[in-house]
């Protein structure tokens, strides 16, 4: 894929404007947009300056992290506290997002969004309240792992780490994850099913591959 060097700013308003313009394929008054990455990429940071700059421009915006959709401890490490595969493909919870933020946002949906499900640390239900989304409103999804689950995504982007990177930023104690990574690039292919793809070696000097 050819890129070119891009500032975080100009992404970000390139981004907005295909969010202004863009309308949902399946008719739903609501746009998805997913940021696609390993958690050291910039990703959370990216969808929060996207939501910031269509906030300027009058869009409704959650941003929600997968995160806090994470199963449960005892099913996370049913196989033990390091296995990528368990990581890969165990310890996102991803029928409750189809269920709590993707459910409700398709067409002739009620609007209202489960922003997270599970805290990590106490390994309980957040309680959190639903968030409604008005009509025309933007659903902003940040995590690892996005683009294999058929989520159904009017923009996707990819921040593309190369494996010296990843491992460079990873620390030692999460090294154990990488495998999961590189299982992700050979079975999914992020950087060709992504409609954006952002090269984020260099945190400052990020390079993109254009919009589709």
């Amino acid at each position: 894929m050819r890129v070119e060097a891009i500032t975080w700013e100009r992404l970000t308003g390139a981004i907005v404007d295909r969010v202004m313009a863009a309308k949902a394929e399946d008719g739903s008054p609501w746009l998805r947009i997913g940021f696609d990455g390993a958690p050291v990429a910039p990703g959370g940071e990216l969808a929060g300056r996207v939501g910031e700059a269509l906030r300027l421009r009058g869009r409704s915006v959650l941003v929600v992290g997968t995160g806090g959709f994470l199963r449960p401890a005892s099913l996370r490490y049913e196989y033990g506290r390091e296995d990528p595969d368990t990581y890969y493909s165990g310890w996102f919870d991803s029928g409750a997002l189809w269920r709590e933020v993707f459910g409700p946002l398709e067409a002739g949906g009620s609007g209202r969004v489960l922003p997270d499900l599970w805290d990590p640390v106490t390994d309980r239900a957040t309680r959190s309240p639903h968030v409604e989304l008005p009509p025309g409103g933007v659903l902003s999804l940040h995590g690892p792992f996005l683009l294999g689950h058929w989520f159904p995504f009017d923009l996707t982007v990819h921040l593309r780490l190369s494996p010296a990177a990843l491992r460079r930023r990873t620390q030692e104690s999460e090294l154990w994850t990488l495998p999961a990574y590189q299982r992700y690039e050979d079975e999914v292919e992020p950087d060709a099913a992504a409609d954006v793809v952002v090269r984020a070696d260099d945190p400052r000097h990020p390079a993109w591959g254009g919009l589709r």
